[in-house]
């Protein structure tokens, strides 16, 4: 199946599949008595915007080069990534705050929640842990960070119906109060996995190194090139869901200058080649005798 059809379904499955659920547990939530279900139904429904924006930034990402962007547009996956992570932090701030109202409101005794809204969170957590499951899978074939963040909209959805569950179930038993508890502990889980969706994305745009232990191996793999006699500088940075490596080789110092270039040539191919997602390697390439600087 090529990227597009693929971008495609998962867009489908995501938006079509939110809206249906969250109206269920919209609907459940208010004919239930309970608060933890609609909250849990407003986050389902900011799915389908998560959704929509990992689609765009996915499809604006896979533009080609162009004169105005001569190394891509592959940040603007992050860019959507980054969007995810604050849309799904004000959806946790406001369920957040739908839970302190009812907590220390002005409305009175808290209601009990009826049955519906416990069979709504049962059906929610296997449906957004499918979606999460179906997601990620296809977000790793792609390594889309937009589409990663979207998968982790569904298992925090999922994780929300789990406090969904318990705080209805608590109130049932006699503790209605543990319902906009619930509200609050899933306040604070969507909001950790916003942060953590957020940080990733900056770091993505930021130029990061992709850490000591991918050094390693690319060090190992171009070290074992023939004709690199020495490795003098090896950097990385991450550009969207691609790399750039800046490389300076050392080759001996008696071969001509198309043997030189011959081997930086075949190190930048194989690079390329073993890591795919290396989108370029820059190469200087020194004499083995001149002393490292």
């Amino acid at each position: 199946m090529d990227e597009k059809r693929i971008f495609s379904r998962l867009s489908r499955v995501g938006i079509f599949g939110n809206i249906l659920l969250a109206a269920f547990k919209l609907i459940a939530g208010i004919l239930g008595r309970s608060g933890a279900m609609v909250s849990d139904a407003v986050h389902s429904l900011s799915d389908v915007f998560a959704t929509f924006i990992a689609w765009i930034g996915v499809r604006l990402s896979k533009q080609a080069e162009d004169a105005e962007h001569p190394y891509g547009h592959e940040r603007l996956e992050c860019v959507a990534s980054l969007l995810l992570g604050l849309i799904l932090a004000g959806t946790g701030a406001g369920i957040g705050w739908s839970g302190i109202r009812k907590l220390f409101g002005e409305h009175g005794s808290i209601e009990i929640p009826t049955m519906l809204p416990l069979i709504a969170a049962v059906v929610s957590i296997a449906v957004k842990e499918g979606m999460y499951r179906y997601t990620m899978h296809y977000a790793r074939i792609l390594d889309s960070a937009a589409f990663r963040a979207d998968a982790w909209h569904h298992r925090s959805d999922a994780i929300s119906s789990v406090g969904s569950f318990i705080g209805i179930g608590m109130a049932k038993l006699g503790f209605p109060v543990m319902d906009p508890i619930a509200s609050l502990v899933i306040c604070a889980l969507i909001l950790k996995v916003a942060f953590d969706i957020s940080r990733d994305a900056m770091n993505r745009m930021l130029d990061t190194s992709c850490g000591n232990a991918f050094e390693q191996r690319l060090r190992d793999f171009i070290g074992k090139q023939d004709g690199v006699e020495r490795i003098d500088l090896l950097r990385t940075r991450q550009f969207g869901n691609r790399i750039y490596v800046d490389l300076e080789i050392a080759v001996k110092t008696d071969i001509s200058l198309i043997d030189a270039h011959r081997i930086a040539e075949r190190v930048h191919s194989a690079v390329e080649r073993e890591f795919p997602n290396v989108k370029h390697v820059m190469i200087h390439v020194n004499p083995k005798d001149e002393p490292q600087s």
